[in-house]
């Protein structure tokens, strides 16, 4: 699953961000300040981190180069929209910033981006139950059985595996899958995950995708 390393010294903003990246299927890493960040990635390396720019102890210009030494992406939050501003932030190595205050859905966007641009939407390596996906090989082993799926089935289900017992919505699985400029319906999402669940039923009983009706699909595994 994709970690992510919230900072911010406003605690409102910080869970604010933390409770909606996490309803998106992130784990997320919480620090109050960029020296604290720093200690915690020493054990918890973060795929993507969403800094605040205005912090005591180090500012998040500072955090952000930091971070950028460690190859670790980085989205800033700050409550100025100079131009100056965001100068200094591209000049520290952010890869896009937001401005307070912000729609959480803004920032979900962003990161969506980001980690697209950087190909850590998805990990290539995935566990599930029973069930072992390689993105590098686009296998699907489950037990001692291969499964070879169609690209977009196998797209569609290492997004679902990433995000297992979490709601992906029909718009984000179709932005993942088909991409942004889609032009279908929601009628070739239900098809395909209809031919995967088709595929995966005869194979493995710990694992199936669950219809939110109105919303989406989730990926479940039976807990032990």
């Amino acid at each position: 699953m994709i970690k992510i390393l919230a900072v911010d010294d406003d605690i409102k903003i910080l869970n604010l961000v933390s409770i909606h990246l996490s309803g998106a299927g992130y784990t997320v890493i919480k620090a109050k300040n960029g020296v604290e960040a720093l200690d915690l990635i020493e054990d918890e390396f973060p795929d993507l981190a969403v800094v605040d720019v205005m912090m005591p102890k180090m500012d998040g210009y500072t955090l952000t180069k930091k971070l950028r030494e460690l190859d670790i992406p980085v989205l800033l939050l700050t409550a100025k929209g100079e131009l100056e501003d965001k100068e200094k932030g591209f000049i520290a190595g952010s890869d896009d910033y937001v401005v307070k205050p912000f729609e959480p859905k803004e920032i979900l966007f962003r990161i969506q981006a980001i980690l697209r641009r950087y190909d850590k939407s998805v990990d290539p390596f995935i566990e599930v139950g029973s069930m072992k996906i390689n993105r590098q090989s686009y296998e699907v082993m489950i037990g001692k059985k291969t499964l070879f799926l169609p690209l977009k089935e196998f797209e569609l289900l290492s997004v679902l595996a990433s995000r297992v017992n979490h709601v992906c919505t029909r718009e984000f699985l179709i932005e993942r899958v088909w991409g942004i400029d889609f032009e279908g319906d929601d009628q070739t999402l239900n098809v395909h995950v209809k031919r995967v669940r088709e595929k995966l039923r005869p194979l493995s009983s710990d694992i199936w995708i669950t219809t939110i009706r109105g919303v989406g699909y989730k990926l479940e595994v039976e807990s032990k």
